[in-house]
This record gives structure tokens, C-alpha cells and sequence, in this order.
């Protein structure tokens, strides 16, 4: 592995995600990229995937000029990995579709998409699952209020994904299983 393209791919991704926060929170945007590319690595990514996890919100996030940015600095097979990851991109105004209208399609997605491509977004979604889990523990059900979705939209979406994932045998799917499992104990218990 070549560090000095993670490196770079790392520099890319604080540029993409400069001044961003985690929805809610005072936490640097940047954490989110860090970790998925860890969790990917610790799964067996490549060094392209893991190049992919880094920059996996960049396009949705900074906006289609990474599109351009990716490809000329990590090659067609590193875009083809992100972009497969990307539910949306932003207009013009900065603006994404409504989020039923980008994650249905999404989902449809990840039915036929490639073994690398489930991989960097089973690691998104892990992250994102744990630290649900995490501040439903903390904070409580007040988490919800923080996606475009609702709470039952929220929980529909990530027992999706679950299904998704574990169907085609990712191998980070027991994992996120059970972080789904405890987004949903956590949510029905405040009921």
C-alpha cells in the first residue's frame, strides 16, 4: 500500500469536507471518511477501496467538481468505487432531491452493485449505524431529529440495508445486523 496516496486521498477528503460537522454535533465531518476507510481496511479493502471510503461523501458533500478531482488524481476505478456510493449530489443551490426519492434508488442499487462497491458502503453505513446506536444511548430519541427522514423512515432505511447486505454476503454484514438490531431494540424501548 502506498501511503503517500492515502495521504493524499486523505487531504483530499478534509478539502472536500473543510468546515463540515456531523449533523448535530460539534465533530469534525472529516471523522466520518477516517473511520469508514478504517473499518474498510479492517475488513480487507484494497488500497483503492480504501481510497473509495475516504472519499465517499466527497462528491454528495462538496459537490460534482470532485467528480473530476477523484478521477484525475485516483484513476476511473477509484470514481466507479465513489460514485457508487453517492446517493445524490447537490444542485446547483446546494440542494439534494427528497430523501425517499434518493434512497429507494439507492437500495435498487446496491442489489446489483460490485463486491467493492458493497464493501466501501457497508462501511459508511456501519459508521453511521454505531454512532446512532451511540447517541441513542447518550442522548436518546432526540437523535431522530437530526435526518431529512423520520424516525420510521430512519429505521426502515437501515433494516434495509441490513437485508441488502447480508443477502449478498458482504462481509461486514453481521456486523452492521447488529447494529441495526440495536438501533431498533434502542428505538422500541422509548416507545
Amino acid at each position: 500500500m502506498q501511503m503517500s496516496k492515502l495521504s493524499n486521498a486523505l487531504k483530499l477528503a478534509v478539502q472536500a469536507h473543510e468546515g463540515q460537522v456531523r449533523k448535530s454535533t460539534t465533530i469534525p465531518y472529516i471523522s466520518h471518511p477516517m473511520a469508514v476507510s478504517a473499518i474498510a481496511l479492517e475488513f480487507g479493502a484494497t488500497e483503492d477501496q480504501a481510497i473509495a471510503a475516504l472519499l465517499h461523501d466527497a462528491i454528495e458533500d462538496g459537490g460534482i467538481k470532485y467528480v473530476d478531482l477523484i478521477g484525475d488524481q485516483f484513476g476511473p476505478y477509484v470514481l466507479e468505487l465513489v460514485q457508487g456510493c453517492t446517493d445524490g449530489t447537490p444542485d446547483h443551490t446546494g440542494k439534494k432531491i427528497d430523501w425517499l426519492e434518493r434512497k429507494t434508488p439507492y437500495l435498487d442499487h446496491l442489489e446489483k452493485a460490485s463486491d467493492e462497491v458493497l464493501l466501501v458502503s457497508c462501511s459508511d453505513k456501519l459508521h453511521n449505524a454505531r454512532a446512532i446506536v451511540n447517541d441513542l444511548i447518550n442522548e436518546g430519541q432526540s437523535v431522530f431529529d437530526r435526518f431529512n427522514a423520520t424516525k420510521v423512515q430512519t429505521l426502515w432505511y437501515y433494516r434495509q440495508l441490513a437485508n441488502i447486505f447480508t443477502n449478498r454476503k458482504c462481509p461486514l454484514a453481521k456486523a452492521l445486523e447488529t447494529a441495526v438490531s440495536q438501533m431498533e431494540a434502542l428505538s422500541d424501548s422509548a416507545r
